[in-house]
């Protein structure tokens, strides 16, 4: 079982970084979907980490072997490919009819989606600190949409399917979150992730226009670029983090993305108003947005704080005098 080094500081640090780039992530590619689809932003954003890893692992030599997966392997490979592509080409066409904090938000379904996975496949239990979450996160949903709950309900207007959309992107992240757990017990995470940016790039390259680029203004390109090292450089802090803070902890501090979203996008609609448009929510809709994250962050922490409680007890009990006969 692996042991974070302890250095949480550091882990913090890291996890904040990745919690940083994520949040800016989805205001800058709705700057570069003006100009560019879904299918080539994704491309560019997957083949150009997959390259980079690619040269690092060449480098190290430690390229892996395709040929010696076992079928069971090359399953969950194609299927942690299928589910990567299809989460980020939905990302990005949802967020063409969302706005950047509402995807953000939305797309917190997707590691809940993955505990209850979790439990089916690997007979992960389901606590009730995460039960407590899921009824903090529920009805922070219902709030957040409070101003369209009556369009959701009742049209299928661009607003809904933006949401319908950003639902099953989330899905396919948590089906490929699934079999890359499995598959990071055969080779390392770096590998893994070179491995299914390259498959990942392959399966799109039919689909892009990579010519696009040209027709992109410098800041859009800028941006591309923001966005296709934020691919990278986000996911190397996640995995950073993951080594030096308990993983709880690095979900917790993720799953408040979308207050960094929201903040970010408050302050850019104020210095750009003509690049980034505000938010247009109420006070209900904010409140629910907390709420949102408020319960993914404890359903994130929920098995840490109930296992602490655990190792209190058994100190407690372990140090009691004996009693007096």
């Amino acid at each position: 079982m692996h042991v974070a080094s302890g250095r949480w500081l550091y882990g913090f640090l890291l996890a904040l970084t990745t919690t940083i780039l994520w949040g800016v992530l989805p205001i800058m590619l709705k700057a570069v979907l003006e100009v560019m689809d879904p299918y080539t932003v994704t491309w560019y954003r997957l083949f150009s980490a997959g390259i980079v890893l690619f040269c690092w692992l060449a480098a190290k030599r430690r390229l892996p072997s395709i040929k010696a997966l076992s079928v069971r392997n090359r399953g969950l490979l194609l299927v942690a490919v299928l589910g990567l592509a299809f989460n980020y080409v939905l990302y990005v066409m949802a967020l063409q009819r969302l706005t950047p904090g509402t995807m953000q938000l939305i797309i917190q379904v997707a590691p809940v989606l993955l505990m209850f996975g979790s439990m089916l496949v690997f007979r992960e239990r389901f606590g009730i600190g995460q039960v407590i979450g899921l009824l903090i996160l529920i009805p922070g949903f219902a709030l957040f949409f409070n101003q369209r709950l009556m369009e959701l309900m009742t049209q299928l207007s661009s607003y809904t399917l933006g949401i319908l959309i950003a639902l099953v992107s989330a899905l396919s992240w948590a089906l490929y979150g699934l079999a890359q757990k499995q598959l990071l017990t055969i080779w390392s995470s770096v590998t893994v992730m070179m491995v299914i940016y390259l498959a990942c790039s392959l399966l799109l390259w039919p689909l892009a226009s990579p010519l696009e680029v040209l027709q992109l203004s410098t800041l859009q390109r800028w941006l591309l670029l923001g966005c296709c090292l934020n691919t990278l450089v986000a996911y190397g802090a996640f995995a950073e983090a993951l080594a030096h803070w308990e993983a709880s902890r690095v979900s917790a501090t993720v799953a408040t993305t979308p207050l960094f979203t929201f903040s970010m996008v408050a302050l850019g609609s104020m210095l750009w108003p003509s690049l980034i448009e505000p938010e247009l929510l109420n006070s209900l809709a904010y409140l629910g947005a907390l709420m949102v994250v408020s319960g993914s962050a404890l359903i994130a922490l929920a098995p840490s704080l109930i296992q602490n409680l655990r190792n209190r007890r058994l100190r407690r009990l372990s140090i009691t005098p004996p009693p007096s006969s």
